[in-house]
């Protein structure tokens, strides 16, 4: 079973879009580019909530 984490080791902020991206299996430079499209419509609050509610990725 895939379970979501951040990762930090290969994340530029939080690792949330780094996360995302190997949990979609999708190049994170994707999810980035959403989260930065989406930035006036919440997408800076879905962004901070998740970087606080997703576990980090055990190293």
């Amino acid at each position: 079973m895939k379970k979501l984490y951040r990762n930090t080791e290969e994340g530029k902020l939080g690792g949330v879009c780094a996360g995302l991206g190997e949990y979609l299996n999708i190049d994170p430079v994707i999810i980035r580019l959403l989260f930065l499209l989406l930035i006036f419509a919440g997408g800076l609050v879905a962004y901070l909530v998740a970087w606080i509610i997703v576990p980090e990725k055990n190293k």
